[in-house]
């Protein structure tokens, strides 16, 4: 049987201001909005992050808690579903469209979830990266989770402790950024999640005067500029972890809190529009060749991907994952 998880509220809204800051990022990227704003796209993917992992870590202890283990083939077939589809559509079209500037390693790296390993990558397929991360975290941390269930905690603070030291020690190989990027580096961010999904039903209530610390520091920490060795280590050890717990303080605040703007039908639909978006907002916003209505052309496509594709597979999946759990109860009868 594929487990289900409960729509949980405030998400889809979170995707929306998410998705939101990508854009917008993307767009003071090319020139045709405050340069400023161009560092909250990366805040955009880490809030994504943290949600994955606090999701995916929910929908696994769900699993664990009902039959006592996880099933990593139901795992995998529900993701396929959810991923697959709409990224290798959106990969087609790329390489369709950018046939003579794409060479085969980089179309490799995208069809193959490594795009975070190739140094080089083009800016159409540049932000795959990320898709990239999350594709290796979810076949990672299932197993992990599976068959080390009883240290999950203390796997995940190593993973938290672990990211600002690879990157320390990265920039000190002097690799580019610090090797942001790849798994080590970010793994951080996602176990900040799946810590949250281990310790949220046992943490009291947020109140809304530590929520509101929390934004400051969400929208601060960005525009912090690491200019130097001491500024970058106090950024690493220091404000990436801050920022990182302050995504997830958000999070469960405002599951806890479910605020009515989060849960408005607009930002619930662009919520769910977030995942096509972004596949899709990147080529708009090349700052050699941007256009000011990029904008209108990545939700446009969007719309196309989600309702063409995404919608139908999702289906797909829910219909098999009945009939499946149907001829189980029928067995078991």
């Amino acid at each position: 049987m594929i487990p289900t998880v409960k729509r949980i509220p405030s998400l889809d809204g979170l995707r929306a201001i998410s998705i939101s800051m990508v854009v917008v990022g993307h767009i003071a990227y090319s020139g045709h909005a405050p340069r400023f704003l161009s560092q909250y796209a990366n805040l955009g993917v880490r809030i994504f992050f943290v949600i994955s992992g606090y999701l995916i870590t929910t929908i696994l202890l769900g699993e664990h808690s009902r039959t006592g283990t996880i099933s990593l083939r139901d795992f995998y077939i529900r993701r396929a579903y959810r991923i697959f589809p709409a990224a290798m559509f959106f990969i087609l079209m790329i390489v369709l469209l950018y046939w003579q500037s794409l060479r085969w390693y980089d179309i490799g790296a995208a069809l193959l979830y490594l795009v975070n390993f190739d140094p080089f990558r083009p800016w159409v397929i540049g932000h795959l990266w990320s898709l990239s991360v999350e594709e290796q975290f979810y076949f990672l941390w299932p197993s992990v989770l599976k068959k080390w269930y009883q240290h999950r905690m203390i796997i995940l603070c190593a993973v938290i402790l672990a990211a600002p030291i690879a990157r320390t020690f990265l920039f000190f190989l002097k690799v580019g950024n610090g090797g942001y990027g790849n798994l080590l580096t970010v793994g951080d961010n996602l176990a900040t999640g799946c810590l949250l999904a281990m310790l949220g039903p046992r943490m009291r209530e947020i109140p809304w005067k530590a929520a509101a610390l929390m934004l400051v520091a969400m929208l601060l920490i960005p525009l912090y500029d690491a200019d130097s060795r001491l500024r970058t280590v106090f950024m690493l050890f220091i404000l990436s972890p801050i920022l990182h717990f302050s995504i997830a303080g958000i999070l469960l605040h405002v599951v806890q809190h479910p605020y009515r703007l989060l849960n408005l039908p607009p930002m619930v639909w662009l919520g769910n529009i977030s995942y096509s978006l972004y596949l899709w907002q990147q080529p708009f916003f090349d700052p050699s060749s941007s256009s000011r209505y990029g904008v209108l052309w990545a939700v446009g496509l969007a719309c196309v991907s989600y309702y063409l594709i995404e919608r139908p597979m999702l289906r797909a999946r829910d219909r098999i994952a009945t009939i499946s759990k149907y001829k189980a109860e029928t067995i078991a009868a």
